[in-house]
């Protein structure tokens, strides 16, 4: 199952009501709304805040109640067609606000003087349909005629200098193991056909740990002993969906800054497992202890961290962090269920 990075920079008129980004970007523009209203309603600021909580007993419980509802009955709502799922949340919206201005009023009582039940579902409308037209105008700066552009920039590429010496190192076996030199061909082809593919696209975990498998048995090919590599991928969710080559500049930092400058023998790890509905990813490679070592990481770091974005929102992160000489990477993203059997 190919998963666009269209999941969030979405193809319907509709937004994923469960993802954290487009919920937070609610609540946030919801209460800003309710503070200008308190603002523009008075004329001083104790005024003002005795608006803004009277404004908020009103607003709060429909935002949390539409949350939850839209939260509910998301996908039944995404798989309709544009101006069908529109009026569906309206309908939602109007269906809300007209419960909760009834348990309202017989809550009050009859003595209370409520504002008409059509001012409030006036202003709900106005309101959704602005919050719709929001994410709709976000879906097409997302979209994927201009996203395909940006992601061949911010797509990671292989050094040059990895080709040059994996090609040379396999050139070295063609005469005295011409079987393995053929698997390191093999590898390397299967390596540059993903790069050269369309990587908008979600794939499945495990074919990205593939992937890097073969990158790490190349430059095993030419570093010898000196690249040690320890992989902890027993609690692994293999049809976890990430994003292309979200993995693999890692691991080639990690070779190239980690590695290389040493003489001695240097140790990889790379710790993937699940933790609920997040999956984790943990790298580990020696810190040298000079600058370049971040410097040149800072490309590689800056590409994932806005894949991430463009594909997860606010539910992906990736930090990192030295410890006791280890320079170590870690990324955390929503568990996103995939095929393995698709192609």
């Amino acid at each position: 199952m190919a998963r666009s990075i269209n999941q969030n920079a979405y193809s319907s008129a509709l937004p994923n009501f469960r993802n954290l980004g487009v919920l937070l970007r609610i609540l946030i523009i919801v209460n800003v709304v309710a503070l200008a209203a308190a603002v523009l309603r008075t004329s001083n600021l104790p005024a003002a805040r005795e608006e803004l909580l009277a404004i908020s007993a009103l607003v709060q419980p429909l935002l949390i109640l539409s949350l939850l509802t839209l939260v509910v009955a998301n996908d039944f709502l995404r798989r309709l067609p544009g101006w069908l799922g529109v009026a569906s949340v309206v309908a939602i919206e109007l269906g809300l606000t007209a419960a909760l201005y009834s348990v309202g009023r017989s809550l009050l009582g009859p003595e209370s003087e409520p504002a008409p039940l059509l001012r409030y579902c006036l202003l709900v409308s106005l309101v959704t349909f602005a919050l719709i037209n929001y994410f709709q105008l976000r879906n097409s700066a997302l979209s994927p005629a201009l996203m395909e552009a940006r992601l061949q920039a911010l797509q990671a590429r292989i050094r040059p200098h990895f080709l040059f010496n994996s090609i040379n190192a396999v050139l070295s076996l063609i005469r005295q193991s011409p079987k393995r030199a053929e698997v390191m061909l093999e590898d390397m082809a299967a390596l540059f056909r993903v790069l050269m593919a369309d990587n908008r696209d979600l794939t499945p975990l495990a074919r990205e740990v593939d992937l890097c498998r073969q990158y790490l048995d190349l430059e095993q090919l030419r570093l010898g002993d000196r690249l040690r590599v320890e992989w902890r991928v027993e609690h692994m969710p293999g049809d976890a969906l990430v994003p292309p080559l979200v993995l693999q500049p890692l691991l080639e930092n990690a070779v190239y800054h980690g590695i290389e400058p040493r003489v001695e023998p240097g140790l990889i790890t790379i710790n993937i497992f699940r933790t609920g509905e997040q999956v984790h990813a943990v790298l580990r490679n020696p810190f040298s202890g000079q600058s370049e070592h971040l410097s040149g990481n800072k490309m590689a770091l800056a590409n994932i961290r806005e894949r991430l974005q463009l594909h997860f929102d606010a539910e992906a992160r990736l930090k990192t962090e030295v410890v006791d000489n280890i320079f170590e990477v870690r990324i955390v993203m929503p568990y996103l269920k995939g095929d393995l059997t698709d192609e």
